[in-house]
């Protein structure tokens, strides 16, 4: 066992165990920040296979600004987590259920005859771009699952934008255009006051005492 084979394994562990404990986290925030560590994990492995633009863009799209969003998300919607794990054992068969066709679909893909047929490792040139292979793939073979991609990605974002700026009975908040539409007269009354001629009173009132 050489040193590339017992750090797969190290990533691959940290990232099985990641994953678990993203499903298993009863703190949203928690869970995460344990897929934060399951998406570091992941890089890792990735550039073990020499994709080392897939690993830097997971760590900065994914983690860099994805799980940021997931965190302001989880933080800004205030989840009742009493609430939350009410559902738990009710929904356990569907998932259960979805997990294993998960599993039968990754073990499917990986044991077909395209990915399993024996064939060696290609080592490539040190001239060679990965970034430069990818992109043609994705612009030509995978044009359509890409767009689509984009599309439920933009549909997210815009379900979490709209999710944050709900309106709560319990939050008070501002109403720029009438603080800006609001005149002097309706906020502020001036009062005139005589304060000089109660003084200049009182002070001759007390020569007359002396």
């Amino acid at each position: 066992m050489n040193f590339e084979t017992v750090v797969f394994y190290v990533f691959a562990a940290l990232a099985v165990i990641a994953a678990s404990r993203v499903v298993t986290a009863r703190n949203p925030v928690h869970a995460a920040l344990f897929l934060v560590l399951a998406f570091c994990s992941m890089a890792g492995v990735w550039i073990l296979l020499e994709a080392e633009f897939l690993a830097i863009t997971l760590v900065l799209v994914y983690v860099g600004a994805v799980m940021v969003l997931f965190l302001f998300v989880v933080m800004m919607l205030d989840i009742n987590l009493v609430q939350l794990r009410e559902g738990f054992w009710r929904w356990l068969p569907f998932g259960a259920v979805l997990a294993g066709l998960m599993a039968f679909e990754m073990i499917w893909v990986l044991g077909s005859s395209k990915i399993s047929g024996g064939k060696e490792v290609i080592k490539h040139a040190a001239d060679y771009s990965n970034t430069k292979e990818l992109g043609r793939l994705i612009y030509t073979d995978y044009v359509y699952p890409f767009e689509i991609a984009a599309v439920i990605l933009l549909v997210a974002m815009v379900a979490a934008i709209a999710l944050t700026s709900r309106r709560r009975k319990d939050a008070k908040s501002q109403v720029v255009p009438e603080q800006v539409a609001v005149r002097k007269a309706d906020r502020l009354r001036v009062v005139k006051m005589s304060a000089e001629k109660h003084a200049q009173k009182s002070d001759s009132t007390a020569g007359v005492a002396q």
